[in-house]
């Protein structure tokens, strides 16, 4: 499906490429300083104190969904930016693109970035040694995770959406709850293994998310029956 967004709605513009490669390096930065920050924190802490590293993972996850937050706030402001120099350099004073098609291809950069780092952390674990379930655990590990980097891919394009609606609108609230969707998604995480726990929450979470975006982008239940029956 990610794959599929990125062939048919973005791979054919050189601009949507590029604000989506710029999205994409944008997650990555957030995500190797907040990793940073919490191998300092493991390193400077007592590996032998089990309740603590569970406490330091718990505030990596968390302090990794804040930056990356942070990070789609400065990347809204660069795009704003970019807007305008758009505008000041065409010839009919509009720019070639929306802030709310902006919105949608920084999302999928950010969800592509997240999808990958996944599957190779998935590739590696896949690798061995061991084998998967062999100690009586649940063997639908790979599958989890497969539907588990699918549904925070489409996650991070909702969100793109609702943050810069939010943003361009003054509409905190919205940013909130962006927040908030986000570490509940990786909260529930921590119910693995047992991973209904995880997956279930996020993919309503994630339908929640879709229906809003699509209210907020223009679309209504009439336009949605028009797809459906292909009229």
């Amino acid at each position: 499906p990610a794959l599929g967004l990125f062939l048919f709605t973005i791979a054919r513009d050189p601009l949507r490429i590029i604000i989506l490669i710029a999205g994409a390096f944008f997650w990555l930065v957030s995500l190797l300083l907040s990793s940073l920050i919490w191998f300092i924190a493991v390193k400077a802490s007592d590996p032998q104190d089990e309740p603590l590293q569970k406490g330091l993972l718990i505030f990596g996850v968390m302090f990794s969904v804040l930056l990356q937050e942070a990070f789609r706030f400065l990347y809204y402001k660069l795009l704003r930016k970019a807007i305008e120099g758009l505008v000041a350099l065409s010839e009919d004073g509009c720019s070639p693109i929306s802030i709310q098609q902006m919105a949608y291809v920084a999302g999928v950069g950010f969800g592509l970035m997240s999808g990958a780092f996944s599957m190779i952390n998935l590739l590696a674990d896949a690798l061995g040694p061991g084998t998967v379930g062999i100690h009586g655990d649940s063997q639908l590990y790979f599958l989890t995770s497969a539907f588990m980097t699918m549904v925070l891919i489409f996650l991070h394009t909702f969100w793109g959406i609702l943050f810069f609606h939010g943003c361009e609108h003054r509409r905190w609230w919205e940013i909130m709850a962006v927040v908030v969707m986000h570490l509940a998604v990786s909260g529930s995480t921590f119910c693995n293994p047992l991973y209904m726990g995880s997956l279930v929450p996020s993919y309503l979470l994630m339908a929640a998310a879709a229906t809003w975006a699509y209210l907020l982008s223009g679309g209504s239940a009439q336009n949605l029956r028009r797809f459906l029956l292909c009229k």
